[in-house]
């Protein structure tokens, strides 16, 4: 799904000519962390609300036009595209232009984690499996013929954490054979980061080490 239905226009596009007190105001009146900049009606940014609290308010945007951030997004971009560009930007509005580079109107933060909410991996009943192995070594066909191959279906998966070359992989499944499926998983090499009460591996362990106990105090 592309950005294209998501597009807003209900806060114009700010002109360099713009005076700062004029967009102090504004903030103060929006929640947005940044609003969009035009310069003789070509986008040429944003401007953040951190740095225009620092700036004279009678002076103009075209006066710090060095602090204008420069990301966008295309209309035809995948709405999932539009979280990494939020999260690398640490903004919740994203102006949207076409591929004439016109600017069109923005897309809002709160509407993509709503979309995002709607999908299969948040919506649907399922279990989520959380594993880790070497960033090299692990595929997510792999992942997905383990999970498929014990009569469950993948319904998303993710890249979740790296450090240190190693992947820590977030999965949701359906909710079937939950102990099968993480066994599957130890034996390809991933570590079971995540607790689940079905694992009997974990449980075997516990009770080895309690009869351990019982017996070194004998």
């Amino acid at each position: 799904m592309s950005l294209k239905k998501h597009i807003l226009n209900d806060v114009g596009i700010l002109s360099v000519s713009d005076k700062i007190g004029d967009v102090q105001e504004l903030f103060n009146q929006l929640t947005y962390t940044h609003l969009p900049v035009e310069s003789e009606g070509i986008y040429v940014g944003c401007i953040s609300e951190n740095d225009i609290r620092c700036f004279e308010n009678d002076k103009t945007l075209d006066d710090y036009r060095y602090a204008l951030e420069g990301f966008f997004m295309r209309e035809s971009n995948y709405w999932l595209d539009s979280l990494e560009a939020f999260g690398q930007n640490n903004c919740n509005i994203l102006p949207v232009l076409d591929d004439n580079n016109n600017y069109l109107g923005y897309v809002e933060l709160n509407e993509m984690i709503s979309l995002f909410k709607e999908t299969p991996f948040l919506h649907e009943p399922g279990n989520i499996l959380v594993i880790e192995k070497a960033f090299k070594d692990f595929t997510f066909g792999e992942v997905s013929q383990i999970v498929e191959s014990n009569n469950a279906h993948l319904l998303g998966a993710f890249v979740s954490k790296m450090e240190d070359d190693m992947a820590e992989i977030t999965v949701k499944v359906t909710p079937s054979g939950m102990n099968e499926i993480i066994q599957a998983f130890r034996r390809y090499g991933y570590l079971i980061i995540s607790e689940h009460q079905e694992d009997t591996f974990n449980k075997n362990l516990k009770d080895r080490s309690q009869y351990l106990d019982k017996y070194l105090n004998i």
